[in-house]
């Protein structure tokens, strides 16, 4: 997925109303809790919780590979770099503006990829995900349950109703994933996203919330907030 990383959110004022937001949205109570902490998402093989600073050498050892950052914008190259990008996300987090959760297979307590969530419109009524994983984890089924755990969280307590996600038409691997999870490719982004020189077509895929909630098979997340 692109965007990723080094690619600040959009300076949005998080607590103004949505237009025609659906009165199945989260409270305000809810809105401001996720801000002050990420909740943990536990599913049945796998955990999201809230980046830390900690988590910068096992994230930077599992996203380096050429196979994570082929259709990437580039990752921080050192373990200082992902520090710097994880207090980034908190202090855009706190913002109202982002939320970036560290993917932890159950029986370890290491990060072995990512999931973020950033707002495209005011009180995240369009918002846009991305993710990045280690190729150790891929085929094992731990990105498509993290996967329903944060589209789960994006539509319950953040509010989204549109979630959109955007992948290089030559990242076959990640459109396969992002229809997996049962979002819709609406269309090509001609040349939208450059990489090492070259302009790429994106397809451009998105979740809406009331269709999610109708025909989403993921069960619910255990969300926890310390």
């Amino acid at each position: 997925m692109v965007k990723l990383f080094n690619q600040p959110a959009p300076h949005l004022d998080a607590a103004a109303p949505a237009p025609g937001k659906a009165s199945a949205g989260p409270s305000d109570s809810s809105i401001c809790q996720w801000r002050d902490e990420l909740p943990r998402l536990t599913g049945a093989a796998v955990t999201l919780r809230e980046l830390e600073v900690a988590d910068a050498p096992a994230l930077c050892g599992a996203l380096s590979s050429e196979l994570v950052t082929r259709y990437l914008n580039p990752p921080p190259a050192t373990v200082e770099g992902f520090a710097a990008f994880i207090e980034r996300a908190r202090r855009q987090r706190h913002a109202g503006q982002y939320a970036c959760f560290a993917i932890v297979p159950h029986g370890s307590d290491m990060a072995v990829g990512l999931y973020q969530i950033r707002a495209l419109e005011p009180a995240f009524g369009t918002a846009e995900w991305g993710f990045a994983m280690s190729p150790d984890f891929w085929g094992t089924g731990i990105f498509a349950e993290g996967a329903g755990l944060l589209i789960n969280f994006a539509f319950e307590a953040m509010g989204v109703r549109r979630l959109e996600a955007r992948a290089a038409m030559k990242n076959g691997r990640a459109n396969g994933a992002l229809k997996k999870v049962g979002a819709v490719m609406e269309g090509v982004l001609r040349r939208a996203f450059s990489r090492d020189g070259e302009y790429l077509d994106q397809a451009l895929w998105t979740i809406l919330r009331d269709e999610w909630t109708v025909a989403r098979r993921q069960p619910a997340a255990r969300v926890v907030f310390h």
